[in-house]
């Protein structure tokens, strides 16, 4: 069989092909890197160090891309985004602590398999149920600008009463109001913290928190989310790679699949409409919850093949939401233009 570099060009062609599937997810979503290529190594055989240290560098690079082309489409609020990673940042070293403590006595493993499994299910059937019942009729506008006013019917309730606390100082956020300072750092606090204890990088809770609880447009959360990914997974592949753990014949592929995938997904984002984009996630965090739960049963149980059920249900699943995804945009092009001869800048 040829091999180009001691690699096989048969697994060259499906990480490039999995890189593209992954990258309309990440851009389009601001998650699901990690989430999908970590396992998937694990489950091809290789060590669990490389797997995350190859996934974690995956990830940097795909958050780049997808970032960059949000960045274009207006959807990056770069204050917002550094404040986040502070607060962040100290959850998950608090989070941390907490996990550190669960391993001391012995509960670690159960606890966080069952957290994440609730977590996800719980986040999904949340963003899934509200994008249902919702009757707003497309939702807010995906070119957000910068002094562009939403309506209070747009912005969640939970998100209007923590914008109701006028803690000095106050920060003006992308689309058109303002929030207290120590709200947007409570929030991050407690994102960072469920990422910090449960060990994963958070895009699936910062981007409902950023939306729900501070009131953020989506595409804006998503583009903000992945500026965000770009510290932590920059941070985590330098310190994996100093221990020789990042394989490039794995991270290359992938990230000339992703480099086309990530800004197809993240000029998505301003095609499709905002509860459709709910209801994809929230159909993507439920189906993962499934994958993980299956996962942890074959483990209890001592039965690998469910290890294989599990990743099978994630290829599934990815598949299946980036497909969506994807016919989602080009449905709305044809909407736009009849004649089917426009396409998204990429």
């Amino acid at each position: 069989m040829m091999e180009i570099l001691g690699v096989s060009v048969v697994l060259l062609g499906t990480f490039a092909g999995f890189g593209l599937l992954i990258g309309i997810l990440f851009g389009f979503f601001g998650m699901g890197g990690s989430f999908l290529v970590t396992p998937a190594l694990l489950v091809m055989g290789y060590e669990a160090n490389v797997a995350v240290g190859s996934g974690l560098a995956f990830v940097f690079g795909t958050s780049v891309i997808a970032t960059l082309k949000h960045r274009d489409l207006g959807q990056v609020d770069y204050k917002l985004g550094v404040l986040m990673i502070a607060g962040t940042t100290a959850g998950i070293e608090v989070g941390k602590l907490g996990l550190e403590y669960l391993q001391h006595i012995g509960l670690a493993d159960s606890v966080v398999s069952v957290a994440y499994v609730l977590l996800l299910g719980g986040i999904g059937v949340f963003v899934t149920r509200e994008a249902l019942k919702s009757s707003s009729g497309g939702g807010l506008e995906h070119d957000v600008d910068e002094d562009a006013d939403l309506e209070d019917a747009d912005i969640p309730d939970i998100a209007q009463k923590i914008q109701s606390y006028r803690v000095p100082p106050m920060i003006s956020i992308r689309g058109g109001f303002t929030v207290s300072l120590w709200m947007v750092l409570a929030v991050a606090f407690a994102t960072g913290l469920l990422s910090g204890f449960l060990g994963v990088g958070g895009g699936f809770i910062r981007m409902p928190a950023l939306f729900y609880l501070i009131g953020v447009p989506v595409p804006v959360a998503v583009g903000t989310d992945l500026f965000e990914i770009v510290f932590s997974g920059g941070i985590g592949s330098f310190l994996y790679a100093q221990s020789g753990a990042v394989d490039l014949s794995i991270v290359v592929p992938l990230l000339a699949g992703s480099a086309l995938g990530a800004r197809l997904g993240a000029a998505a984002t301003s095609l499709v409409d905002e509860e459709d984009i709910k209801v994809y996630f929230g159909v993507m965090l439920l189906l993962g919850a499934i994958a993980v739960a299956v996962r942890q049963i074959g483990g209890v149980l001592e039965m690998p093949v469910l290890d294989s059920v599990s990743l099978a249900i994630i290829l599934g699943a990815a598949l299946l939401v980036s497909g969506a995804v994807s016919y989602s945009a080009v449905r709305e092009l044809r909407k736009d233009d009849p004649r089917g001869t426009v396409a998204p800048e990429l």
